[in-house]
């Protein structure tokens, strides 16, 4: 859901929300205008970057049906749209019965956030905890393409 006004009816936040825990659709994230990006709220023009740390991720190995866990990090320098938290919540604990190996989880959730959001740059890590003694933290990430003249 895009939308331009600041007092938008979010359908996430403020509500109580009927968990689903086994499909991330990405029509759960809903955004908010950049405050970074409106010249009346930033007239100093500074540069905004937004730092997001969800540490109670969860999803299933495909293969073995056992849980992973993670701590998901999200940095990214929003364009004219940030992403609202409590949807962002729910859409994470999305994953918690969905079985996707760690990359493929953090390949989707870069591209579902690049999608809603289109921003300037956007990288998420997910820091999974050590299976068979080896961690694995992937990482994707974007940078926004120049239009060229």
């Amino acid at each position: 859901m895009r939308s331009t006004n600041p007092k938008q009816k979010f359908a996430q936040l403020g509500k109580t929300t009927k968990q689903i825990y086994d499909d991330p659709k990405p029509s759960i994230l809903e955004c908010f205008p950049n405050p970074f990006d409106d010249s009346k709220l930033n007239p100093n023009a500074v540069v905004g970057t937004i730092h997001i740390e969800a540490p109670e991720f969860t999803t299933l190995c495909p293969i073995t049906g056992q849980p992973d866990f993670a701590t998901i990090v999200i940095d990214y320098q929003p364009r004219q749209l940030c992403v609202e938290s409590k949807s962002l919540k729910v859409y994470l604990g999305a994953f918690r019965q969905f079985p996707e190996f760690h990359e493929a989880s953090i390949n989707r959730i870069a591209n579902d956030l690049i999608n809603l959001l289109d921003p300037h740059y956007l990288k998420v890590e997910g820091r999974f905890t050590p299976r068979g003694g080896i961690p694995f933290w992937p990482q994707a990430e974007y940078t926004r393409k120049k239009k060229s003249k």
